[in-house]
Formats: C-alpha cells, structure tokens, sequence
C-alpha cells in the first residue's frame, strides 16, 4: 500500500498531495509542471516536503512530524528515468548487477534470471549501452531498479524520450511488471495511450493539487475535471474483450458492457482484455434508433446528466451499461441540439459511434481488469 500526504511550496506552485493506492500501476497524469515529477522526486527522497508523510508497505520513508526522513540509499526504491542513465562504460550485465550490489544478499527477492527473461535482453548481456536502442537502454534500466529488490518502483516518464515504434516495443515489457513483481509502481506520464495501457489507478494532478483520482475507467468518465474536458480527444474508457475479426471488413469487435464495438483491426487475439477511449467529440445522439446510416456502434444508453463544456457546448454523460458505472459515456453537443433533442435525465437515447474514431492508438491490452462475459461464451 502506498500513502502520500505531503505539501511543499515550490517557487510559485503550492504542491498539496494526497494519494493512496494498492500494487499495481499509479499513473500521475497531468499537464507539464502541475508538480507530477515533484511527488515521485519527494518519495524518492531527492527532495524533502514541509510537511506530511510518505509511507510504503507500512514502512514510513518520511513524516515530519516524527522526525523520519529516510535517505534515499535507505528506502529501498527502483528509479526509472527518462534517459536511463546507464552507465556508458559498463556491460549490460554490469549495469544490471550494479542494483544487486546495493542490496544485502538476504534482502533480495527479485532474482536475475527472472528479470533478464522477463525483459527479453538476455542477447544483450556483454554489450555496452553504446550499441543499444532507446528502447532497449530503457529495459536494462528496468531491470537495474528491480534487481535492486525495491518496495516500489518509480517510472518518470521513462517512455518521453523514445519514438513511437520503440515505446511500442517496450511497453508490453512494463505491463508485465505488477504481476511478474507483485510490488506497487508509480508511474508518472502526460500520454493517454500509456495510461490505458498500464494504469489501475488514475491520479489527475493539476497546479499542484489532486483533481481526481481512482480507478482509469472511473476518472476517464467525469466531463466535469477540465483538464480533460477541453482536449479534443476528451471522452471515456471502457472495458472490453476482443470477440472476433473481421478481415473482409477490416474490422475487430469488441466486447464491452455497453455491448459488441465495432473498431479498426487490433493485433491482439481473441478474448484478449483490453481498455478502448471513446472521444466525446466523436459520439453522436439519437432518440430513436437511426436506420439507413453508416455507422457501425450504435448503442442503446440512458441520459444520466448535464455539464457545461468550457467552450459553451453541453455535455451528455450516457450510462451505455446498464447496471454497469464503468460504462458511462459522454458527448458533446449544442445548446440547440440539447434544446431540439429534448434530452432530459433518465431518457433512452441511442450513443452513435464511427469505428473509425476508434483509433489502433486507443484501443489498449490490460489484464488486471474485471470485465464482462463475452457473447457467446
């Protein structure tokens, strides 16, 4: 379990955090310097808060008012930056032996083998970093925090540097960690696609404060945090399975609570678990169901509330699962389609959904989600 309650004046931004969480993956999301890298820094002990505490698995690494300030040679952590920082004249077996080292033989649970299988770079062992890819420098640095045994690792941004081809080869490498590892990973990103990949649970930080925090699929559909509410790609996520592919059609389906989901082809197999966003911008309303049209996802959905879109349009917030909450939609619209639909709280509506806007980039694999059965089975 991982409690952080601290404050810290820095410079002109006021930090007050407060964040609880079990293992699995914490993602801190939010604009650049809204103070993310400030909490992961302040648990790692390279900076100290004014005030608060900071606690791990029960082990308290900071609390003012006792008096306890762990160094950070003493908290037992894995830190992964964004660079790597490997260690140039080293091999990759160095490097990673270099985190057992720091560690009392007695101490370490996390064994070698397992790490160096488990990220694919038992071919690189006698390279130095000089002949590695971004993407594989960054699993070596991994696989250095966790050989370190650490009760928490902390990833800050460790995908930024890295184009889109090699994120995508390292990335199902962190999915696998929670569960390979069984330890708490705090995980600080500003990119939506990591965090549906990754995160169990979302904390939104934003100028310094916690606007939101939860399960992905719980903060994700709240139109009411602005931060999300003004980006163009701002809508829900929502749990799914992939069901079955349609490569006459070019499409796969999806299963979800809300029901079969039309999308572009995804490379993943059949009852995979997977997370898609849906953008707000991209569901339209109907209050009977449309026939003659193109659109694929039409889904049956009950009006659940109102709020007003920084830019003068309205949000829908649909309830397109039922008995599910996970399944809570939004669209944005006009104050005139609202008046002229006469949407009011409680009213069957159809959510209408291209498949095209439900990018390759949104559809994500995540394995720890409950979700629903798939039809059929």
């Amino acid at each position: 379990m991982l409690d952080i309650a601290v404050q810290r004046q820095q410079g002109a931004l006021a930090l007050d955090i407060a964040i609880q969480a079990d293992k699995g993956v914490t993602a801190l999301f939010g604009r650049s310097g809204a103070g993310k890298t400030s909490v992961i820094s302040m648990v790692a002990g390279l900076s100290q808060p004014d005030r608060g505490h900071i606690t791990v698995d029960g082990r308290t690494l900071f609390d003012s008012a006792k008096r306890i300030d762990l160094p950070t040679h003493k908290r037992r952590l894995g830190y992964v930056f964004q660079d790597g920082r490997l260690f140039p004249h080293l091999t990759v077996r160095q490097n990673l032996h270099y985190g057992m080292t720091l560690i009392p033989a007695a101490d370490r649970f996390v064994k070698e083998e397992d790490v160096v299988e488990l990220l694919g770079i038992g071919r690189l062992l006698d390279r130095r970093p000089a002949r590695l890819s971004g993407g594989e420098k960054q699993r070596v640095a991994i696989g250095r925090a966790l050989l370190a045994s650490p009760r928490i690792l902390l990833m800050d941004e460790p995908l930024a540097a890295l184009d889109a081809q090699r994120k995508d080869e390292v990335l199902p490498f962190i999915a696998r960690l929670p569960k390979a590892f069984d330890l708490p990973i705090l995980y600080v990103s500003h990119a939506m696609d990591e965090v549906l990949r990754l995160a169990d649970t979302l904390v939104l930080i934003e100028a310094g404060k916690v606007a939101a925090a939860g399960p992905v699929e719980a903060v994700l559909a709240r139109p009411d945090i602005p931060l999300f509410a003004t980006q163009r790609d701002a809508g829900a996520v929502v749990t799914a399975r992939v069901h079955s592919h349609s490569p006459g059609d070019a499409t796969t389906l999806l299963d979800s609570p809300a029901g079969l989901l039309s999308v572009r082809p995804v490379n993943l197999p059949i009852g995979t678990p997977t997370r898609v966003r849906i953008a707000a911008a991209d569901i339209s309303i109907a209050t009977e169901r449309p026939r003659g049209i193109s659109i694929q996802n039409i889904l049956p959905a009950k009006v659940v509330g109102f709020e007003e879109a920084p830019d003068g349009r309205v949000h829908v917030v649909l309830d397109a699962g039922g008995t599910d909450e996970t399944c809570r939609l939004w669209a944005r619209i006009t104050p005139r389609a609202l008046h002229d639909l006469g949407l009011t709280r409680g009213m069957a509506v159809f959510a209408l959904v291209k498949a095209v806007s439900l990018i390759r980039g949104e559809v994500a694999e995540h394995e720890t989600l409950p979700i629903s059965t798939p039809v059929g089975e």
